[in-house]
């Protein structure tokens, strides 16, 4: 029990009893699943109160109010590592919390069972959303643009087009489905000052948006330090249901985090908060049905004789928790994007340019396909 002060008189019994023990049958689930289906909104907010949960009083609830965790989502989300850091729970009592959360998740239909047939995976991912970046060799590479509920990772030396990616992804969420976006917002994390509205506006101008409504639908917030960007990753919740925001960029990923810790002795906290990091963007992207898109730094490595000696930063910790990650180059005055790892694609390359439309297709290609 989370609250001595809590009187659990009024919960259901049955299913408080299920829920502490950890047993849940599918009968139950089926049935909340049919109850909750004709719930108004303002019902379906109730049952995601972190309150809902048996066990769970004032004092806890305003305890995880005041780090920023609000719902039953939230705290599935942020997982029990992060909320006993926060609030200064056991680990037990916070591992109890999340395990309460998700059964409750799964018993009002907002997470899956936890064994569910591989048919039933397929016919999700056939209805997984897309953003178009802007050029259709780049939407090729990535059959069909850049995915929800994944993070897909941009790296490259500078003026590679990170940056640039990042902009037209920011305008073509806006767009309608059949155009290529998702018709929603943006939320742009800034942690090396990159972020330019100038920029914005031009591009918008060119494909033909309204430069202000554009800019409006983008909600930026500059991290300082690398405790910030944790902190802004940890309260997007929120900002992504008032904004309806259906993309997440982080621009960069590794700036702070190479510039505070330095030298092999910092290497194991710093790979530990990385980690830590990358899991929070990941269940984000998963639960909340939106897009992730970062950028992250290259270095040389030194004992590279042959080949391209360029390599992400972030270690394995970085390349084992992206779902997609594509290397940038340059060619000329054109970039070439290269998939590097992926659980599907093909490791093939694209060609693309930047323009005043942002990302787009070389002349020639363009010539090509006339």
């Amino acid at each position: 029990m989370l609250d001595d002060s809590v009187d659990l008189e009024n919960e259901e019994p049955e299913i408080e009893e299920n829920i502490e023990s950890g047993e849940i049958s599918d009968s139950d689930i089926a049935e909340s699943d049919s109850e909750d289906s004709g719930l108004s909104a303002e019902e379906n907010a109730a049952l995601m109160e972190i309150s809902s949960l048996p066990g769970v009083g004032p004092v806890t609830t305003k305890k995880l109010h005041d780090v920023g965790i609000y719902t039953i989502l939230d705290v599935a989300v942020r997982g029990p590592t992060d909320i006993a850091d926060a609030t200064s729970f056991e680990t037990d009592k916070a591992v109890e919390l999340c395990n309460k959360a998700r059964l409750k998740l799964v018993e009002i239909g907002k997470f899956d069972k936890d064994f569910v047939p591989a048919t039933e995976i397929y016919d999700r991912r056939q209805q997984i959303e897309r953003i178009s970046t802007g050029s259709s060799n780049l939407d090729e590479l990535l059959i069909g643009g850049v995915e929800t509920q994944a993070v897909t990772e941009f790296y490259g030396e500078y003026g590679s087009g990170k940056t640039q990616i990042c902009h037209t992804l920011c305008l073509n969420v806006q767009l309608p489905v059949e155009q290529g976006g998702l018709s929603g917002g943006a939320i742009y994390i800034d942690t090396e000052n990159t972020f330019r509205p100038e920029r914005l506006r031009d591009i918008a101008v060119e494909r033909g948006m309204d430069p202000d409504d554009a800019l409006s639908k983008i909600i930026v917030a500059k991290a300082f330090t690398s405790s910030h960007q944790e902190l802004l990753v940890g309260e997007l919740g929120k900002v992504i249901e008032s904004s309806n925001a259906r993309l997440v960029i982080v621009d960069s990923l590794m700036g702070h985090y190479r510039s505070e810790f330095l030298g092999r002795g910092t290497l194991a906290t710093r790979q530990h908060r990385l980690n830590r990091f990358m899991h929070l963007l990941t269940r984000t992207a998963e639960t909340r049905n939106v897009a992730v898109v970062m950028t992250n730094q290259v270095m040389s490595a030194p004992d590279a004789f042959f080949g391209d000696p360029t390599r992400a930063v972030g270690g394995h910790v970085v390349a084992h928790t992206s779902t997609y990650r594509l290397y940038l180059r340059k060619s000329g005055k054109n970039r070439i994007a290269k998939m590097k790892d992926s659980p599907y694609h093909p490791e093939h390359e694209a060609v693309f340019t930047l323009n005043e439309r942002g990302v787009d297709d070389p002349a020639d290609a363009k010539s090509k396909k006339k």
